[in-house]
């Protein structure tokens, strides 16, 4: 006969010490180091107390038994009194590691190093909390609290590539709040959520589950005690009756398995007074309907066995309406798997059953650890409760800390990207990308604050700008009063910056003083032109809307880039001609026929043969742009490109003047036999240089354009340039373009 085994709740889980074996595999000696690092830390740590009160060898030997209850080895125990002893050293870390090797310095400094910034923050956080208590920031006491358990689990981030520093943090924050539960003292609001919203989760992941419920109703016994000591007089008030109706219903489901002949684990779930309240205010429930306060969990070697055990529960209690579940035939999201049921037993009394296989508890109990920290037997679904290897059981607790990341921030990235993460000297958390330097930090921070960034200093040390920042360090800023960027930060072998936000923030700087240049060059160019027309006192807005624009500015932007001529400025300023045009421009409009006509410049004018024409400088067409003409007073018709903001602002003074042209349909060739070359001008701006104008000439020679005029001008080392090249084609223009836009230094090119 198979025998039925039973557990209790405070049983080790084996993924647990799994993974606790993992983590502490890296520290050597382990016998005769915890001896020797408790002789090592005692006399540092015997007079000394914590800012709990609590005395700090207490509180370590505490932390150490903890570790031992949850499959800790001595070596992991002792170094939870290297780390305390650490903030008691000169130089804990050449102490340490010659003491004891660098292994536990590592350890010891890095969890330390933890610990340091969680009380800053909490510190930080509790004058927060001061100023939200005031009447005048209702509301703010939530937001601060996501925050705090924002920042919180950032930091448990940051450090939790060493696992071990996680392992301690979590002994040390369940024997803190067991310290103040004996006490009876307060350990305040930040303390108590964080360890509820954060440490607590965390402990879940990683299959600690003990841990897990011990600290969750601790800290609920802190944030609410008034519910807590309501539930807990509910459940006390029955709890023999309950505890003998249990034991009754799980001795009965008993038998009946030994006689089915299914090896099986049967026990009763222990109740939480957390989970039940959670559980009643999720569903509205009243403490009498809360099922599962009597409940029984069945483990069985298979799925067929579930199923079995689930035919005899139905048929020898009174299933509740609606209160089934089948999670084995539909898994939920996360890959949970098991069958719910609420029976009434004869005396009309609730209780929840659960059955699922060993597989499947291990999943429920252990997250997707379960998939890496245990190895299947076989089909039956048993799975042996063994780690494959160190490595595995690592990557076990990487995947645990992934799916907890997601569970609190809802985003599936991060733990395994590359980030870091620095304090500022007040200690607000600041995430970074991996080999970020100062210069990144400060435009993190504040863009205001980057652009005015001229020194750091990094753990009170100063450091030059292009150092990468490591992480736990708090990063101190020496900002000039005003001032902008240096390009030097641009540049990427330099290494100032790392983060695609701060590069942007530069590049934004530099643009805008670029534009405010611009800007200055073309109102100076408009006010030029108002005194030569005698029209001063015209507004400047009232002309940039007579222009079809919308502000003065946009209309000294355009000016200053070449998009918009003075002479298009003058038509507009000119009062019109009274006489009627001529009438064989009537003609053209109002007889818009397509028809061969003659070799005027290489342009097809609809409607007549042998017109004069002539391409217009301020946008030098070529074909085949899609062009527009203009008929104008005396010299024939100019030929614009269509985005030409001339020829549409000539559109729309007088569309009656307005004529369709296109590029004629004859060979390349003048009548010369020579090909037609067509003027075209390019705009680039670059970071000026030595032997820029070489090598962007250079390109023009090998695309073989002739280069007829060039116009230079240089502000604040940025060069403005113009190339008036020649070209039978303006589909040469967009490749020379494109290798011109490669040249080193070269941050814009475009056809004016």
């Amino acid at each position: 006969m198979k025998r039925v085994a039973a557990s209790g709740p405070n049983e080790v889980s084996a993924a647990a010490s799994a993974i606790v074996a993992a983590t502490a595999s890296s520290l050597p000696g382990g016998e005769q180091s915890l001896q020797r690092s408790r002789a090592f830390a005692e006399p540092l740590l015997s007079g000394e107390t914590l800012d709990t009160g609590e005395n700090t060898l207490a509180h370590a030997d505490a932390v150490a038994r903890i570790l031992a209850d949850i499959g800790g080895s001595e070596a992991m125990q002792a170094a939870v009194y290297l780390v305390y002893a650490c903030q008691h050293l000169n130089r804990p870390q050449e102490v340490i590691a010659k003491a004891f090797g660098e292994h536990f310095a590592a350890l010891a400094v890095e969890t330390t190093k933890l610990v340091q910034l969680q009380r800053q923050a909490r510190q930080k956080a509790a004058e927060q909390q001061a100023l939200a208590d005031a009447p005048a920031a209702r509301g703010f006491t939530a937001v601060l609290t996501a925050s705090q358990t924002e920042n919180v689990r950032k930091m448990l981030l940051a450090f939790s590539r060493d696992l071990r520093v996680v392992m301690l943090r979590l002994a040390s924050r369940l024997q803190t709040l067991r310290h103040h539960a004996a006490t009876r003292t307060d350990p305040g609001d930040a303390l108590a959520s964080e360890s509820l919203h954060v440490f607590a989760p965390l402990a879940n992941r990683l299959g600690i589950w003990q841990l897990k419920w011990e600290m969750e109703d601790l800290a609920f016994r802190f944030l609410e005690p008034q519910t807590y000591k309501d539930v807990a007089r509910l459940l006390d008030e029955k709890r023999i009756e309950r505890e003998a109706h249990v034991d009754q219903a799980r001795q009965q489901l008993q038998l009946a398995l030994l006689e089915q002949g299914i090896s099986a684990s049967v026990q009763g779930r222990p109740k939480h007074i957390y989970s039940i309240v959670k559980k009643m205010r999720g569903k509205g429930l009243g403490f009498d309907q809360v099922f599962d306060i009597r409940a029984l969990r069945v483990i069985v070697p298979q799925v067929d066995n579930c199923y079995a055990v689930l035919a005899w529960v139905h048929a020898h209690f009174t299933p509740v309406p609606d209160e089934f579940d089948d999670y084995i035939a539909r898994p939920k999201p996360n890959g949970y798997q098991s069958l719910h049921t609420v029976v009434r037993d004869a005396q009309g009394r609730a209780f929840e059953i659960q059955i699922r296989t060993q597989a499947m508890h291990d999943h429920a109990e252990h997250g997707v650890a379960a998939h890496w920290a245990y190895k299947e037997a076989g089909a039956k679904g048993y799975a042996g409760v063994s780690a494959s290897s160190d490595y595995d059981a690592k990557i076990a607790v990487l995947r645990q800390l992934l799916a907890w990341e997601r569970d609190l921030s809802g985003s599936a990235t991060g733990l395994f990207e590359d980030r870091i993460y620095v304090l500022t000297p007040d200690a607000a958390i600041v995430e970074l990308p991996q080999g970020a330097t100062p210069v990144d930090f400060a435009y993190t921070v504040h863009t205001n604050l980057g652009h005015r960034c001229r020194g750091a200093r990094v753990d009170g040390a100063m450091v030059t700008l292009n150092t990468p920042l490591q992480n736990g360090q708090t990063v101190e800023v020496t900002a000039a009063k005003e001032g902008g960027p240096s390009r030097d930060w641009l540049n990427p072998e330099l290494g100032y910056l790392v983060s695609h936000r701060a590069k942007a923030k530069v590049r934004a700087w530099f643009n805008a003083l670029a534009l405010q240049e611009t800007v200055a060059r073309g109102r100076e160019a408009v006010e030029k032109l108002l005194q030569r027309e005698g029209r001063t006192a015209l507004k400047l807005d009232d002309l940039a809307t007579l222009m079809g624009l919308d502000s003065a500015q946009d209309l000294f932007e355009q000016v200053g880039k070449d998009e918009l001529s003075l002479r298009a400025i003058e038509t507009h300023l000119r009062p019109a001609e009274p006489q009627a045009p001529p009438e064989v421009a009537t003609s053209w409009v109002r007889k818009p026929r397509r028809q061969a006509g003659g070799d005027a410049g290489r342009v097809l004018v609809v409607g007549v043969e042998s017109l004069m024409t002539q391409l217009a400088k301020c946008c030098k067409p070529a074909p085949p742009d899609d062009i527009g003409g203009f008929i104008t007073r005396g010299k024939g018709v100019s030929v614009h490109r269509s985005d030409c903001s001339d020829y549409q602002h000539l559109c729309r003074k007088a569309p009656d003047r307005v004529i369709e042209v296109e590029w004629s349909g004859q060979g390349s060739a003048g009548r010369d036999g020579k090909p037609t070359v067509y003027p075209v001008d390019v705009g680039i701006e670059a970071l000026d240089r030595q032997g820029l104008l070489r090598d962007i000439s250079d390109v023009f020679a090998r695309e073989k354009m002739n280069v007829i005029g060039v116009q230079t001008q240089t502000v604040r080392d940025v060069a403005w340039m113009t190339f008036t090249i020649e070209v039978t084609d303006a589909r040469q223009v967009a490749r020379a373009m494109a290798v011109v836009s490669d040249v080193p230094g070269v941050r814009m090119v475009r056809r004016k």
